[in-house]
């Protein structure tokens, strides 16, 4: 559009995006060299660049959003990292659970709320909302009667089409489903947005997680006790602060873990889930409480409308070198 002539194309690491596409047949036509760029990893050089950060060291970064191709061509999210703008590596994410039907279970929450159930072997009780909102009949030549319910369960059972994910945006929908305020959503992030408005401010607890010598983020004990306090009546919006103030806890404790190993101080926050306010504003008290310096966006969104600037501050690297 703009005539312009780069010196470096840079794109994001997704095989199947259409900017991908676009950027490797404008390499080939042009004869111009391209470079692909990990989207957290592009996500943490914005936050950088955004900060007129230069680059002294590396950062602890912490990129939180809903999907991401991964190096290992799964769906990343919830991702630790230690990266400049050269580099980076990933130190601690998320654990793997199944995305059944990949952007099904984004639009549809309660299929992931009842893959993590599965991916754990947590019973689905039938009082559990999205057991109960699950359970509707599906119109389908192949099965004229069969619930929605018993068709994911096989589903997840045969693992057809049931992509990996460390998404943390997905966790959100998961929790949202799991106390009854959002099944299905009609715009990107609904579920997690209802989940935030509903938080009750005044709520200090949290529910038990795991955090392993590898810095990975088990959440069976953190959605056990979600389910318990739903079924034992606590009111949604304490559910909701106390899962809050979890994931700014896990934040917390690796970014700690991280610093011990790394001789690390600063800490990168990017990502759509950052966008979360009650979540942003938990853990940056809690960082700073604990000696951290910490990044936030400035001028440009966490979200992925930042991700080509970051892509842009990572190429401007790569033609220094």
């Amino acid at each position: 559009i703009f005539r312009i002539n780069p010196e470096l194309i840079v794109y994001d690491a997704h095989p199947n995006y259409l900017s991908t596409r676009y950027a490797l047949d404008r390499s080939e036509f042009n004869r111009i060299p391209a470079q692909s760029v990990q989207h957290h990893h592009a996500h943490i050089a914005a936050c950088l660049a955004d900060n007129g950060y230069h680059g002294e060291e590396p950062v602890i970064g912490v990129a939180f959003d809903g999907i991401g191709y991964g190096d290992d061509g799964m769906i990343w999210g919830g991702e630790f990292l230690i990266a400049d703008y050269q580099k980076y590596s990933r130190v601690g994410y998320l654990n793997y659970f199944p995305l059944p039907g990949g952007d099904l279970a984004i639009r549809h929450p309660w299929r992931t709320a009842l893959a993590i159930l599965h991916h754990y072997n947590i019973n689905w009780e039938k009082d559990l909302p999205p057991v109960v909102y699950g359970s509707t009949k599906i119109h389908h030549q192949d099965f004229p009667d069969l619930p929605m319910v018993e068709a994911l369960h096989n589903q997840l059972k045969t693992g057809t089409n049931t992509p990996q994910t460390s998404s943390m945006g997905r966790l959100f929908d998961a929790v949202s489903s799991l106390i009854d305020v959002r099944h299905s959503i009609s715009y990107e992030g609904q579920a997690a947005i209802e989940l935030e408005s509903l938080a009750d401010k005044g709520e200090t607890g949290s529910y038990p997680f795991e955090i392993t010598e590898d810095n990975l983020i088990d959440i069976e004990q953190l959605i056990q006790s979600t389910i318990t306090d739903y079924q034992g009546k606590v009111p949604p919006p304490i559910i909701a602060a106390r899962f809050h103030n979890s994931v700014a806890e896990i934040v917390l404790e690796i970014c700690v873990n991280l610093r011990s190993d790394h001789q690390l101080n600063r800490v990168a926050l990017s990502g759509g889930v950052w966008q979360n306010m009650t979540l942003l504003r938990k853990s940056i008290q809690l960082l700073k409480q604990n000696g951290f310096e910490v990044l936030l966006h400035q001028k440009t969104p966490p979200n992925d409308g930042g991700i080509a600037f970051g892509q842009a501050a990572i190429g401007q690297r790569i033609l220094q070198v």
